[in-house]
């Protein structure tokens, strides 16, 4: 007799799973069981799906490295018991728990999707149903005995994509995720059109590695007109300090002034990575296209290429825990670890 697949949900929290209070309005989490309640149509599914829910449920805006390790942690320990697992997770740090499990998660072979929504799936006009039901079927998705998506993604409003290639755009409707320098991984419609020459695939015969810790010691600084020598240097003197996610500019320019420019190389000289990333959505960090870019590249600033802040953050606090050698840290921070810098 032909096994059905098996589906692990974990429910960490989110908007999917909230009620509203009819007196105050405000939403609050719920258990797994009031969202399978709402969703009778998963009883139709020829699948084996079972759950783990945290508890208590978690706010998206509480996400944080333990969490991620924690969900890393529980696809582990059922790895070999299911052939995918889909998250419910709030959409406020969604890409960069998708992030952060793609790092963790090293040699995944089985798709593990992320989804949500953006209203509670007891409201009539829930997107939350939909999300829910797609992330199923692609988490279960074989062709040849083989998962179509062995990655980790976010599924939303019709649209698969890679984790650590993702940003919420939106708080209102309900496309709210973008991925703008890579292509989705597949869409939904009256079929399931995987876009299969984007989808990245584990190395034939590595088995599922999962690391379990992460370096915290980092800062994201957002350049802005009129930012100060003390801002600059309030962030660089941040004690243990190890790596600065510098958001740019355009194509990754930031002031010239001679003391902008000194901060940075002393930072660089006391060991301290910085990583150019554009703060625009579409494109990438070029540090030799224009003057104020190389003389960041003279400094000693490290190129994000196309990478997203929520990868930069994930990426850097992973390999801050792999070593400690600065020499390796800028080598690992400019290659391609997840399919997160093109």
């Amino acid at each position: 007799m032909k096994r059905k697949p098996s589906i692990l949900i974990i429910y960490t929290g989110g908007t999917i799973g909230m009620a509203q209070d009819p007196e105050t309005g405000e939403l609050s989490p719920v258990n797994f069981v009031e969202i399978s309640r709402q969703l009778p149509e998963l009883v139709q599914f020829d699948l084996k799906l079972e759950a783990i829910s945290f508890s208590p449920p978690v706010d998206s805006s509480e996400a944080n490295p333990e969490m991620w390790i924690k969900m890393a942690s529980i696809i582990e320990d059922n790895y070999d018991n299911y052939d995918g697992f889909v998250i419910l997770h709030g959409t406020d740090t969604m890409a960069y728990s998708a992030s952060s499990l793609s790092f963790l998660l090293e040699n995944l072979g089985k798709p593990v999707i992320f989804t949500g929504s953006q209203l509670p799936i007891g409201m009539l006009r829930t997107d939350g149903k939909e999300n829910l039901i797609s992330s199923i079927e692609i988490a279960a998705a074989k062709e040849n005995n083989i998962p179509v998506v062995p990655e980790v993604c976010i599924f939303f409003q019709n649209k698969l994509f890679r984790g650590n290639r993702t940003t919420k755009h939106n708080v209102e409707y309900f496309n709210a995720f973008r991925s703008d320098n890579y292509p989705v991984l597949a869409e939904t419609g009256i079929n399931i059109r995987y876009n299969r020459n984007a989808i990245m695939r584990p190395a034939e015969g590595n088995k599922l590695k999962v690391h379990s810790v992460l370096n915290t010691d980092i800062a994201i600084l957002k350049i802005f007109p009129g930012i100060t020598k003390r801002l600059l240097q309030a962030v660089y003197n941040t004690p243990g300090l190890r790596a600065v996610i510098l958001e740019t500019y355009g194509a990754g320019n930031a002031p010239t002034a001679d003391w902008f420019i000194s901060v940075v190389e002393e930072a660089t000289k006391n060991d301290i990575i910085t990583l150019n990333v554009s703060q625009c959505a579409s494109g990438s960090v070029d540090m030799n296209k224009y003057k104020t870019g190389k003389r960041l590249l003279e400094a000693g600033v490290l190129s994000g290429g196309d990478i997203t802040t929520e990868a930069a953050v994930a990426k850097i606090m992973f390999i801050l825990a792999r070593t400690s050698d600065t020499g390796d840290i800028r080598i690992l921070v400019k290659r391609p670890l997840r399919g997160e810098i093109s």
